[in-house]
């Protein structure tokens, strides 16, 4: 069964096809190109009571490199491919994004209905990255449809992380080379859907770099985004509109060092020691 998948791939190889997603390309040598998949199921969706780990089915495959390879030998230790990167494509076949995963291994191979001689794969894998919940965002991107401000406030708050992850994982995508506002710009952040800290780096980046904009998505990292080099340029302005909502909202004691603060009143002390100016309204 698996010599007659074999040859029937061996034939399509090269053939990339429409409709692809996913691509998967070899972490210890980039000209080692694993192949194309039309979707990933699963790929988002950990493992319970195994962090990190995901059982996931790669359809409409055509593999190539070291992951035909490991085709061949399901069930034994060669069915491990290693590590790679998971791509994730635009309509176009650009890629928006890509994810480190490990210990790829094959543990399934059948037949696909997407089309002759692609295969449909089962895989373990383990990507501490891929939050649940982010492939709803990545569609939006691909197709297109991510296009206004306030689509995240649509998302329960359990959602925010991710996101925030597809956020950070397209920047270089969404921003498609721009360059950073110059020094002095204002921007505006509509505090109205500010309930808490996810919310606020999922208003800030809207506010900084546009729909599905990143500007961090902790403290620290919010602290070397003001560093330059994602979107803004120190000393800018933020004019928070409805910023009485949010702090109310933000009311969270967090302990830097020896005292406790408000998030909110800690949240505009990282921005002005960066030379950012609030005006609250």
């Amino acid at each position: 069964m698996i010599s007659a998948l074999m040859g029937s791939v061996m034939r399509a190889s090269g053939r990339g096809g429409e409709g692809q997603k996913y691509a998967l390309t070899s972490d210890e040598d980039d000209s080692d190109f694993w192949g194309f998949a039309r979707e990933a199921a699963g790929f988002f969706t950990p493992l319970p009571d195994e962090e990190g780990a995901r059982r996931v089915h790669l359809t409409g495959c055509l593999p190539q490199g070291g992951l035909l390879e490991s085709v061949g030998h399901v069930g034994s230790r060669r069915a491990l491919a290693g590590n790679a990167w998971l791509e994730l494509l635009d309509a176009d076949g650009a890629t928006m994004g890509s994810y480190f995963v490990g210990e790829v291994t094959v543990i399934g191979v059948k037949p696909s209905a997407c089309g002759v001689g692609l295969v449909d794969l089962t895989v373990t894998l383990w990507c501490e990255n891929a939050v649940a919940g982010a492939d709803t965002v990545w569609d939006l991107i691909r197709t297109g449809h991510l296009n206004r401000t306030g689509m995240w406030h649509e998302f329960a708050p359990e959602d925010k992380l991710a996101w925030l992850s597809v956020a950070l994982w397209s920047r270089g995508y969404q921003r498609q080379g721009k360059v950073d506002a110059p020094a002095g710009e204002v921007f505006t952040l509509d505090g109205r859907h500010i309930v808490d800290e996810d919310s606020f780096y999922c208003a800030i980046g809207e506010a900084i770099n546009g729909p599905g904009g990143y500007f961090g998505w902790n403290l620290d990292a919010l602290d070397d985004c003001l560093r330059g080099g994602w979107g803004a340029t120190t000393p800018f302005t933020v004019h928070w509109d409805s910023s009485a909502q949010a702090k109310a909202r933000l009311q969270e004691r967090v302990p830097p060092g020896e005292r406790k603060v408000t998030l909110f009143d800690l949240l505009l002390e990282i921005f002005e020691e960066q030379g950012v100016s609030f005006i609250l309204r």
